[in-house]
């Protein structure tokens, strides 16, 4: 898996500069079957960086910009008259990777259109199931700062999402290097130039590897400690669910498959801690109010609780 985000991560950076911690989370994603929110300010590069990434993964891609008119039939596919005959016609969701862009933005029924394609990779039209190939990544994003004409996503929905990721500002030398990039108008021109670096196959392979990964028992008792803490701070309204420690496991065998080990360490936990956690909480009010972040409950958490040894 190490050799697998070198090679994406080679190819991203032709066009996507200072985000390599949100690489990371996106090749553990898909080395594992799970999906991703990524959240960030306009113009960090959230779109370029699902595109590209779909690019090197040499998988099918479809993009979706999530719209308020937006209906979720438009993302599931519909039954339609062909020939005189009635026809189911696959939406973009029938995709190896899907950008749903801007998530938000588009109203909880159509939101909801997701969640039985997330969690069962397939979708139910007509009361007939429908597989989605495998492997199936979604990729949503969604902006922080503008609630005006949104529609937060509820609970259960952020729960499907393996890991979120926040897209911060690249740090000085990034910004730099960022702006000496060659482009074609505002586009990067070496975004042709990404090249597909692994395949389906492969993928499959990585995550029956990732299944394999040994987790000692005082690691799993670190992962569950860690879960159930966030559900006692005095912050957190509602804390991680059973499905929370699930994925941070998950996610913890993924990042030492990519650190080279085939064995999960505390530090692996601690790392995947963030990203597997932290939209999954919901904070009080007064707790809110005193702009406190479900980041800082996790490190709360990650404080609280021993680390074995």
């Amino acid at each position: 898996m190490r050799d697998l985000r070198n090679r994406i991560a080679a190819e991203v950076r032709k066009v996507v500069v200072g985000q390599d911690e949100a690489i990371d989370m996106l090749v553990i994603a898909i080395g594992v079957g799970g999906h991703v929110l990524l959240e960030g300010v306009p113009g960090t590069a959230k779109t370029l960086l699902a595109n590209a990434f779909a690019r090197t993964s040499g998988l099918s891609f479809r993009r979706v910009q999530f719209t308020p008119d937006m209906l979720p039939a438009d993302i599931t596919g519909n039954i339609t008259l062909r020939g005189g005959s009635l026809e189911f016609r696959p939406g973009p969701v029938f995709a190896n990777v899907l950008l749903a862009d801007e998530i938000n933005r588009t109203p909880p029924k159509t939101q909801a259109a997701l969640l039985e394609a997330m969690q069962e990779a397939q979708v139910t039209v007509d009361g007939v199931s429908h597989p989605l190939p495998d492997p199936f990544l979604v990729v949503a994003t969604q902006n922080p700062i503008e609630y005006e004409g949104t529609y937060p996503l509820p609970e259960a929905q952020l729960d499907r999402f393996l890991l979120k990721v926040d897209l911060g500002y690249p740090d000085e030398a990034s910004e730099i290097r960022l702006l000496t990039l060659a482009r074609n108008g505002m586009r990067p021109s070496t975004f042709d130039d990404i090249a597909g670096v692994s395949s389906a196959e492969e993928l499959r392979e990585t995550r029956a590897a990732v299944d394999a990964t040994l987790v000692r028992p005082e690691v799993i008792e670190y992962v569950a400690a860690l879960v159930r803490a966030t559900r006692t701070l005095p912050s957190v309204a509602l804390g991680a669910s059973p499905r929370a420690g699930v994925a941070l496991l998950v996610a913890s065998k993924a990042s030492a498959r990519m650190a080279g080990r085939d064995f999960v360490t505390p530090d692996d936990v601690a790392w995947m801690a963030l990203p597997a956690l932290r939209h999954r909480l919901i904070l009080r009010a007064d707790a809110q109010l005193e702009r406190f972040r479900p980041d800082d409950a996790v490190r709360a958490a990650l404080g609280a609780v021993p680390v074995p040894r």
